[in-house]
């Protein structure tokens, strides 16, 4: 059985979209070799290490139960490999449902720390639902949302008076096209069509709203055809990937935040080279209870969505860099379809500097390894 995804995880273009956004954008983060720790060995000086420990467990709520979507992944592995323990980080993984809200209102409570979110418009969102949430990486920065119609399908307008399936909430990119495109979208019937894509070739839907990295391989694998409409080709802007946090928890404990991010950003390096990638898609497996998780179909989630961060990322940049800019013009499309009044002050709702204590010129920062050098 094929994990669903929902509107948390993260979508991708597969091979196309990679190769256009390869050709656009230089390939960024680190090459340089990463090994799971020795056992014991602390990636941090022992002062450091006591005062990470002493903020006792860390819980961190998945998007999705344990798919293999970046922000998901390498949290699973950090734990796996001891990249948490290496900077004494004492991380509880629970698998969240794919309720962005909920999950992001558990954090602004203090009852979670760490949560993924699926782009930065919704970290504006949930701050208007009163969330008190900061994004303080985001991972990709292209949109992650296609939009997914029969192959006889030319132009976007013929989907007037036609019924559009979605598992959530419409997203901001897939609108904001939709807009450019020149299509009355209020004349389109949307209905909540689950997680099943073959709703599209059995015509119980005529469009419906996809995450690249996930339906386009389930319809692939069934041997069906269909046409992706991606917004950066109508000139949409767009992110995927964002890991949140609460902001004054985040203040108080800043190493922790720091480390959480070192840590998974070592894991993001492992587990992107080559002969890593199932290791690390086993121990998203081997958290989930059900018995059926798909490793092969993860296996192309991970490899499409980490392509799409690398290619995604300018050189010698952080892999989850922040540009404010990327999230003003990505923000604008919630402005324009009418979902917020006018452009909320950006600032306080990303924080960069978490993320920037611990890469150096696009490497992942490891104290203990760079003292042996």
């Amino acid at each position: 059985m094929t994990t669903p995804t929902t509107p948390l995880t993260r979508y991708l273009g597969a091979a196309a979209l990679a190769a256009s956004v390869l050709a656009t954008a230089a390939c960024g983060g680190s090459e340089a070799a990463a090994e799971p720790p020795a056992e014991s060995e602390l990636a941090i000086n022992e002062e450091r290490c006591s005062t990470n420990r002493d903020a006792g467990t860390i819980t961190y709520i998945s998007g999705y139960f344990y798919q293999a979507s970046v922000s998901q992944l390498e949290v699973f592995a950090a734990e796996s490999l001891g990249f948490f323990d290496a900077v004494c980080l004492d991380v509880e993984i629970q698998g969240g449902v794919g309720d962005i809200m909920a999950n992001s209102q558990l954090v602004s409570a203090g009852t979670a720390h760490f949560t993924p979110i699926a782009n930065e418009a919704e970290v504006v969102q949930a701050n208007q639902e009163d969330h008190d949430v900061i994004g303080i990486a985001t991972y990709g920065h292209v949109p992650i949302a296609s939009l997914l119609t029969g192959p006889e399908v030319e132009d976007l307008k013929e989907l007037e008076g036609q019924t559009m399936g979605r598992p959530g909430m419409l997203a901001a990119p897939l609108e904001a096209m939709l807009n450019a495109a020149g299509v009355d979208v209020e004349s389109i019937e949307q209905v909540e069509s689950g997680y099943d894509p073959s709703v599209l070739p059995r015509d119980q839907v005529q469009a419906l709203t996809a995450f690249r990295s996930n339906e386009p391989h389930q319809l692939d694998a069934m041997g069906e055809e269909y046409r992706e409409w991606l917004p950066e080709d109508f000139g949409v802007v767009g992110s995927f990937g964002v890991m949140a946090t609460n902001p004054e928890w985040a203040a108080q404990n800043r190493t922790v935040v720091e480390d959480f991010l070192r840590a998974i950003g070592k894991a993001f390096e492992y587990c992107g080279q080559e002969g890593n990638e199932r290791e690390c898609v086993e121990y998203a497996a081997a958290l989930d209870p059900t018995g059926e998780f798909d490793v092969d179909h993860n296996l192309q989630v991970w490899a499409s969505e980490s392509e799409l961060v690398r290619a995604s990322t300018p050189d010698e940049t952080a892999v989850g860099y922040i540009d404010l800019n990327l999230t003003e013009a990505e923000t604008q499309n919630l402005v324009d379809n009418g979902v917020l009044d006018d452009m909320p002050d950006l600032e306080p709702l990303f924080e960069p500097h978490y993320l920037e204590a611990v890469y150096v010129a696009g490497n992942v920062s490891w104290p203990a390894e760079e003292e042996k050098e």
